[in-house]
Formats: structure tokens, sequence, C-alpha cells
């Protein structure tokens, strides 16, 4: 959870640097061509400005890209184009090279938005396997139910951005709000929108059970508006299932 919440808030330093930097590194590069303007090709000037805005839409977020394709474009205009030193644009050539400068960032941007979508989702579905994988090779080691249980608990939380989450043995009446094995959450005999707000609180419940046999549930504390994918959702209930096929073993081991 902790590892978590540092990447977000390196990520969100990240697109504030960047989102600074969309406002100021094509003034000042534009302003550095102004001794040039009058022997610098317009279309030289063009790709000057592109190779500015491509590693901001790179670096940053959609928005430091899409600013950083307007900043663009206005200093274009006001320092390279004639009339200079003013926002006008007095040839058709200019006019057309000014918007092929936004839209060309915009480009840049939306591609490597996809391109950060991709990796993350690439990312993420790594690190849920992982998760699984970790407590499957614990039961396999046939280590205490204890120790099981407690690497769930720690997947769980930082799987579903929960605040807490506690194991328990019996179910209550009434029931918690409910992590179906499907992935939905039901609230009250409604379909909750985990996916957009979140886990409804203050506790939710997933069950363990295997082969039909229900051997204990987790307790969950989410965090407020936090969503939480279908995806999430399904991988936890498989790590749950693997907790309580576990336990259930370890039973009739007894």
């Amino acid at each position: 959870m902790a590892r978590a919440s540092s990447l977000h808030l390196l990520v969100h330093a990240r697109n504030k640097v960047a989102i600074v930097a969309a406002l100021t590194a094509p003034v000042v590069v534009d302003a550095v061509l102004i001794p040039f303007r009058g022997s610098y090709a317009s279309t030289a000037a063009a790709l000057t400005t592109v190779a500015v805005i491509a590693p901001l839409a790179v670096f940053g977020d959609r928005v430091a890209g899409v600013l950083a394709s307007i900043s663009g474009a206005l200093w274009f205009d006001f320092f390279l184009t004639r009339p200079y030193d003013q926002f006008e644009i007095s040839h058709r050539q200019d006019l057309e090279t000014t918007i092929a400068i936004f839209v060309v960032g915009l480009i840049i941007t939306e591609l490597a938005g996809r391109s950060r979508h991709h990796w993350r989702a690439g990312n993420d579905s790594t690190q849920y396997v992982s998760m699984i994988h970790r407590v499957a090779e614990l039961a396999a080691a046939s280590v205490p139910v204890d120790v099981i249980i407690d690497q769930a608990r720690t997947s769980l939380v930082s799987l579903l951005s929960l605040r807490s989450c506690r194991f328990e043995r019996l179910l209550s009446d009434p029931p918690l709000a409910r992590i179906e094995s499907n992935g939905e959450v039901m609230n009250v005999g409604m379909r909750w929108p985990a996916r957009e707000i979140g886990l409804p609180g203050p506790e939710s419940e997933l069950i363990a059970q295997w082969r039909g046999q229900v051997q204990g549930r987790f307790v969950l504390t989410p965090t407020r508006g936090a969503p939480v994918t279908l995806e999430q959702r399904i991988v936890a209930v498989a790590l749950v299932d693997v907790v309580a096929a576990y336990v259930m073993n370890e039973h009739h081991a007894k």
C-alpha cells in the first residue's frame, strides 16, 4: 500500500513538472530562434517546435501534451510567423504550419497516452499473477494456515486499496456488502458500481468458500471513493479461493 502511494505521488509530481514545462519550454525554444527567423525556414522551425512538444507529451499526461501543443502553436505564431511578435498570421502557409503543429502535438499526445495505458495494464496483470502465485506457493509449502491468511490479507489490502482487512471464521447476520464469485459487488440486493466509486463501506466482505463449503470470510475496510476494477475483484476472489481450499484441506487433514 505504501509503495503504491509513493508511486502515485511520484507520478503526480512528474505530471506537475510536465505541465510547467509544457507552458514554458515552447516559448523558450521559439524565443531562441528569433535571431534566425529571417533565414530559418518555417518548416524547420515547426519541426523544432514539434520536437519540443513530443517529449513533454511522453513524459507527462494528456493534459501536459495538450498544453504543450497549444503553447507550441501559439508561440510559433507569435515569434516565428509574420507579422512577428503578434498573435496574427498573414500568410496561408504559416497558418497551415501552425495548425499542423497543434494537430501533430495532439496526435503524439494521444499515442503516448495509449502507450502508457497498455504498459500499466500489462504491468498490473503481472502483479496480479504474482499475488496469486505467492499465496499458492505458500499453500504448496504446507505452511501454517495463519501464514496463508496473513499473506492473503496483505495482498487484498494492496489489490483493493483497502484501509484494513481481517479474516473471520464465521459470517455475520445480516450479511455485509459482498464481492460475489463473479466479481460483482452486491449491496442490499443491488449491484454496486465499485469501478466508479469503490467498495461500499464502512465494511464489505469476501466469502472464503471451496466446493460450496464456507471456510470463513475476509472483512474489507475500503478506502472511500477508491475505484476497484472488475479485474481486481476477480483476482481477489481467486486469492480467497486458494485460501479457502487450503483451510478446508487442513480441516480434513486433522
